[in-house]
């Protein structure tokens, strides 16, 4: 079985370069925020659990209702919690499909800004971080979004805080602009395809 690699970081840490890195490198990527997606519009189980939850009308015809899913998000702290609980065990089983899919290739990763918040911890063997500093992200998330100042601050305040995530992943990859990222990208792809045979948890 493939070692799965968790890549993770908080907004505009610059996971997207790092995952399309190790694409490039042949390793594929599972994109969380894209298959989430994906699976709030075509999964049936989910479909019908937010309809318990929302109302017929949290979808508009093929289209998830974004406006009324945010508003219900934001509305109260036990809201996400429970829009989580439908979503989140559909997306862990997608991840374990893709992951069987993948047989022939030595690694997989999976690139989820909320990894370890989520509990994905345990669907991979290794976590690796994307970090920057405060200021940098917020300028590329700001740039990136069109979003205000305001806006980006509350994204990452709503976010495990970066030290924490630090402390509980296993690499750490600085994205600052200053220091080279691909050295970095290379030198951990190395490291994780010699060491393959012991990372891979029977486990897992």
């Amino acid at each position: 079985m493939a070692t799965k690699i968790g890549i993770t970081g908080g907004i505009g840490s610059g996971k997207s370069v790092v995952s399309h890195l190790f694409e490039l490198r042949g390793i594929p990527v599972y994109i969380s925020d894209t298959e989430t997606k994906r699976l709030m519009v075509e999964d049936g189980r989910i479909r019908s659990d937010l309809i318990s939850l929302l109302g017929e009308e949290v979808y508009a015809g093929a289209e998830l209702n974004k406006p009324l899913l945010a508003s219900y998000l934001f509305g109260a702290p036990q809201h996400a919690a429970q829009v989580n609980g439908i979503v989140h065990p559909r997306v862990k089983d997608d991840f374990r499909q893709w992951v069987t899919r993948q047989a022939a290739v030595p690694l997989v990763a999976m690139e989820s800004a909320i990894l370890l918040e989520a509990g994905f911890r345990g669907e991979v063997d290794v976590v690796v971080m994307v970090y920057a500093p405060l200021e940098v992200r917020m300028a590329r998330a700001m740039q990136r979004d069109s979003a205000s100042h305001a806006q980006i601050e509350q994204r990452i305040r709503s976010q495990m805080d970066d030290e924490e995530k630090r402390r509980l992943a296993d690499f750490v990859i600085v994205n600052d602009g200053e220091t080279p990222l691909i050295p970095q990208v290379l030198e951990l792809i190395t490291s994780l395809s010699k060491n393959n045979v012991y990372l891979c948890h029977p486990n897992k």
